[in-house]
This record gives structure tokens, sequence and C-alpha cells, in this order.
């Protein structure tokens, strides 16, 4: 009974006590993975990565077509570079930056061919950089695994990579010609033929090379091939027809809504630019009254570039 009674008064006494403070049980931390600038709140990563458009249907190399559908990625300094072949090239700034970079260094668009070899994959119409857009090349090398092995970015806006692969492997393995169907291997030896005949000169057969590997499907048209956006240059600050000026137009208003909304959104304060006629925008001055000698030169922006 007397125990009974101990057992009683015990549990009561710590009944009144109330729970163990917080600092007495020791704290479980649990270390999330660290996604750095890609899962960015400011930046969403969905509406930064927004394909200008869908890439080239798969070619060359049927062995290669196993790559699609596939990614690789390489960490290089403060950025993560993801390869997807068939597919895009993206870049992801491996930072706290409020602003992080993150977006599409280029869209699977065509080989590059020369001497009957598939030279390297042309990933184009990235992301906008100044007055271009973005584009990578990535060349295919032998290797033990497939892997991303070198990243570069030799000129503006214009990357440099390096995938290596055992599929390339063997001697064979990039040439052009067994990759062709039957019809079209026929065309290219009458061209062989004809330069040896002389019946085309040099330039003729590159030509007609050419126009056999469009047909293909390896490279794409001059008209395929004209940029989604203004190519940088100094004769660069115009456009050809009042529909693209349109379409730029409304890219860019859009663009502006997006981050005023962000800038709004996170209470961050901005300044109206003053506004300026549409011929100012195109890098065109209206003349005012001044002295003739402060008219001289050109009024555009080309120095500015």
């Amino acid at each position: 009974m007397a125990a009974g009674l101990a057992r009683l008064l015990l549990l009561l006494g710590l009944s009144a006590r109330g729970p163990a403070p917080a600092g007495a049980a020791k704290m479980k931390v649990v270390e999330e993975p660290n996604t750095f600038g890609v899962n960015n709140p400011f930046l969403p990563q969905a509406s930064r990565l927004q394909a200008k458009r869908d890439p080239s249907p798969v070619s060359g190399p049927a062995h290669l077509f196993r790559l699609s559908g596939k990614c690789f990625s390489l960490v290089e300094s403060t950025y993560k570079y993801e390869f997807c072949p068939f597919h895009n090239v993206t870049q992801h700034e491996q930072t706290f930056r409020w602003n992080a970079y993150s977006g599409i260094l280029g869209i699977w668009h065509e080989w590059e061919i020369a001497n009957n070899t598939f030279t390297g994959m042309w990933m184009r119409d990235g992301d906008a950089c100044r007055s271009r857009s973005r584009q990578s090349k990535v060349e295919l090398a032998c290797g033990k695994s497939n892997r991303l092995a070198h990243v570069s970015e030799p000129s503006t806006c214009i990357y440099a990579l390096m995938f290596e692969t055992p599929l390339v492997c063997h001697p064979h393995a990039l040439l052009v010609y067994p990759t062709l169907p039957e019809a079209l291997q026929r065309r290219w030896d009458q061209v062989e033929q004809d330069l040896a005949d002389e019946l085309i000169t040099p330039q003729g057969h590159e030509k007609l090379l050419r126009t056999l590997f469009e047909d293909a499907g390896y490279l794409k048209t001059p008209e395929e091939n004209e940029p989604t956006q203004l190519e940088g240059g100094p004769d660069s600050l115009g456009f050809e027809t009042l529909e693209n000026c349109r379409k730029a137009h409304k890219e860019l208003s859009k663009e502006i809504k997006r981050l005023k909304g962000l800038l709004t959104q996170h209470g961050i304060p901005y300044r109206r630019p003053t506004e300026t006629s549409n011929l100012e925008h195109l890098g065109h001055k209206t003349p005012r009254a001044k002295p003739p000698e402060q008219l001289r030169g050109d009024p555009g922006l080309r120095g500015s570039l």
C-alpha cells in the first residue's frame, strides 16, 4: 500500500513540473540538400527556363540515340552545367545571391559536319545575352563512361562543351556516309563522280553536299538558321520587318512586367525610366534646335556597344 502511494506521489510531482525544458533535450538537426540558386524564390526556375522553341528531331548516328532523354552535369567553379543530348544545355549558378542565374545555353539545333564526319552538336537559341542568343557547341570524344568532361566560354555567350562517351571510340563511329539512307548515299556517290569528272567545281561539290545533309536532317537550311534574336554588331540595331519589331517589343514588355512584379512583391523600390520615343529606342535621336557643331557624329548607339 505504502509503495503504491509513493509511486502515485512521484507521478503527481512529475506532472506538476510540466514538460522538460527545450534545452534539456538533444536537438536533432536535419540537413536539407543545398539547392543554391536553382530553387531561388525570387526567380522561380519554371519562369526562368522558358525555351524559345522545341529541340530539333533526333538525328545522326543511330547508336547515339540512346543518349536522348538522359542528362549529364558538371560543376565548374560556381556554376553547374547540364547537357541533355538532343535536347538542351543549361547553366545554374551555385551561389546564394538573390538573383542567381539559371538559364538555357542552347537548344538542340543541328550537327557540324566536316570531312564526312560529325564533328560537333550545335545548341542554339538559348537565353538572351545582350543583343544575341546564347549558343553552345558540344564536341564528342572517346571516354570510358558517359560524362560531361569540360565547359568553357571561349567568347561571350558562346560556350564549348566536351562530352566523353564510349559510343564514339570506334574509328567509324562518327562517319556521316553510313548513316544515310541508300537514296542519299547514291546522290553522294554521283556528286563525288561529277567532281572527279570535273563536271562540278569544288565549290559546287561543297554546296551539293550541304544540300544533301540538309535533306538528311543533319543541317538546317539558311532560312532555318536565321537567329530568333538580333545578332551583335554595329549593323544589328534595326528590324527587317515591322512584325519582327512588334514581336520583340511584346517580348520585352512582358519581361519588364515580370521584373516589376518581382520588385513589387519583395518591396524593392525602383524608378521609372525617362520616357523616350520609339525612334530613340532604336538608337535614332530626334534632332533638336542646337548649334550645328553639336549635331555632328553618329547619333546612334554604336559607340556604347
